[in-house]
């Protein structure tokens, strides 16, 4: 059976989709809040801070607390550490539904899958950061300190793929399943989830800096695209190894001002250009759809069927 058709049968409640997703929440708050908490008035302590009130009057964020980057960093992604471990005990639990279940419906990942996912779209975002660079050299500022960027490696390697495995388990692999068991529409469980990543990121601290309507259709553009290739996939390995590859790449490469993951990258880039970012990404993804399509042979008549319990799969694996 495809990835999709794996939970029909199976107790699909959208209660439980409530629960699932509220519990990991409200722990992830709980245990997420009080370890960067922690962290913080240890760290302020040590540094001779002030912790009058005051002083966090006017805090938006970790970096107007003069934390270094790469700890801010570390407080943002242990949240998706605590995300993960929560949301596979409850889904295991709750749907009986084991996490290759959730991933492609199979007994087993396709590493391959995520690995040929991640080289593609790694390169796809090297070429892209190297053509912005030879047509506005002046929008890039080297700043590449060996001491902050070896920690940023060891800090990302560790735990970027916690935060963006996460990610993709929920929307394209869970509520996928969740939406595509109610509706029987592959079309819809790709919209539904997808807007949902797509709204996910309205809090970006991007969003507020440039505006709703420049930023959140890139979320929006991309949380449409992976669900897309999920299914013509038969499952979420591919957008697995994108995703990762995608925030690997804005961590160790380019980072600006006013990013949600603000590292100390190789470059930082002093303007952000929407519409070429933008468009970018569509071509990237049209070129990632065009190589896989014929790696794998996909089939797009697929999206058009219903979702009928029993379905072989006609895909290699």
């Amino acid at each position: 059976m495809h990835y999709l058709e794996s939970v029909l049968g199976k107790d699909s409640s959208f209660w439980k989709y409530i629960v699932v997703i509220a519990v990991t929440l409200v722990a992830t708050w709980i245990i997420g809040g009080l370890f960067s908490g922690i962290v913080v008035v240890v760290y302020l302590l040590g540094k001779g801070g002030d912790m009058s009130p005051e002083m966090f009057r006017d805090v938006k964020n970790l970096y107007d607390l003069g934390l270094p980057e790469n700890l801010v960093l570390v407080l943002m992604l242990f949240p998706f550490i605590v995300s993960m471990l929560v949301s596979w005990a409850l889904i295991r639990s709750m749907h009986r539904r084991t996490f290759s279940m959730t991933v492609n419906g199979r007994e087993n990942i396709r590493w391959n899958h995520i690995v040929s996912g991640f080289l593609f779209w790694f390169i796809l975002q090297l070429v892209y950061i190297a053509i912005s660079y030879i047509v506005t050299p002046d929008n890039f500022v080297l700043q590449f300190e060996p001491d902050k960027f070896v920690p940023l490696l060891v800090i990302t390697l560790l735990m970027i793929p916690f935060q963006t495995t996460y990610e993709e388990y929920i929307f394209r692999g869970y509520l996928a399943q969740g939406v595509a068991a109610w509706t029987k529409s592959r079309w819809l469980a790709i919209c539904i989830p997808g807007l949902l990543f797509g709204l996910m990121h309205f809090a970006n601290t991007e969003v507020a800096e440039h505006g709703v309507w420049v930023t959140m259709p890139h979320y929006i553009i991309i949380g449409l695209a992976f669900g897309l290739i999920a299914v013509l996939d038969d499952g979420i390995e591919l957008p697995i190894g994108m995703h990762l590859a995608n925030n690997l790449s804005i961590c160790w490469f380019v980072t600006n001002k006013t990013s949600s993951l603000r590292t100390p990258a190789v470059f930082e880039q002093k303007e952000i250009f929407h519409v070429a970012e933008t468009a970018g990404l569509v071509i990237a993804i049209t070129l990632f759809i065009l190589y896989f399509y014929r790696k794998y042979k996909w089939d797009f008549n697929i999206l058009n069927q219903k979702i009928k319990p029993e379905e072989p799969n006609e895909y290699k694996m």
